[in-house]
């Protein structure tokens, strides 16, 4: 099956962990989840405490929350202004000619969160496949302490159009022929039978549940190979012809469902960045369950 690009595997990173271009980037993140009725669903915690006890020789990290999402917004992880994404991309180091590997502990939604943004801004990164609990694994070469950082790099953005929609351009979407609704959450939050951290349990009317979790294998911590990937998708109604609007809890775990839906040739995709943290919480918004 022909694919395009976003992978890369431990091995390949491996044979290309001299060049001088290369960017690697840790972008994990942990989520402390808060008591059921807190304000908040969690707290957002930067990953640099596992950064500093262990990372891919060379990489720096990046921290999400902290310098990569919207900070005018209520919500966790908004997509961020474009002018302060290429500042924040430019002190780390990358530049429009630079090759970007970005990767994360424990699952790569954290890294492929990063691959759509930078997709969306022009850029094409590459996720690495299985992340570096793969790569501690095999048995690799690891690094600890802070992060040294690469040298700072002017990156220009290309924003492509399309990449993120708001909850009215999703709510049009759930109603249309030529669209679909993804919810990347798992089948229990999808049917609303567990309650939800974000507020109301269910999902966005007519969404159909492919859950990111069902896309990775769990020994390997990979993704599935892409014919059993296709599978998942299509059994669910998500087709070429249709353009797809992915969502979850917050616009993390279904950018994985628009990697693997990337790689198998999708053209029309687009992510609803607000999410079920949006979502729940407006009374004047439409939700099911069941």
């Amino acid at each position: 099956m022909p694919e395009r690009g976003g992978l890369i595997s431990t091995e390949e990173l491996a044979g290309l962990i001299n060049q001088g271009n290369l960017r690697i980037y840790d972008c994990t993140t942990y989520l402390d989840y808060q008591p059921e009725g807190s304000p908040v669903p969690y707290i957002a915690r930067p990953g640099t405490r596992t950064f500093e006890e262990g990372h891919i020789p060379g990489a720096d990290f990046l921290d999400l929350q902290g310098e990569f999402s919207d900070k005018s917004s209520a919500l966790h992880f908004m997509m961020a202004p474009t002018a302060q994404l290429e500042a924040a991309f430019g002190r780390h180091g990358l530049g429009n000619d630079s090759r970007a590997v970005l990767y994360s502990i424990g699952n790569m939604m954290w890294s492929t969160r990063f691959w759509w943004m930078l997709q969306s801004l022009g850029f094409d990164a590459l996720v690495l496949d299985g992340g570096f609990d793969k790569w501690k694994a095999e048995g690799r070469a690891i690094e600890t302490g802070p992060a040294k950082g690469y040298p700072p790099a002017a990156f220009t953005a290309k924003p492509r159009a399309g990449y993120f929609v708001d909850s009215r351009q999703t709510l049009k979407a759930s109603s249309e022929a030529g669209s679909v609704v993804v919810n990347a959450l798992g089948p229990q939050f999808h049917k609303g039978l567990e309650p939800s951290r974000y507020g109301r349990p269910g999902r966005i009317p007519g969404s159909v549940n492919v859950s990111a979790a069902t896309l990775v294998d769990p020994e390997e911590k990979t993704f599935l190979p892409l014919t059993e990937a296709e599978k998942k998708f299509a059994s669910a109604g998500v087709t070429k012809n249709k353009r797809v609007v992915a969502y979850c809890g917050g616009g993390i775990s279904a950018t994985m469902d628009l990697l693997q839906l990337h790689r198998l040739g999708y053209q029309n995709l687009t992510l609803y960045d607000g999410s079920m943290g949006e979502w729940a919480k407006d009374e004047s918004l439409p939700i099911e369950t069941g």
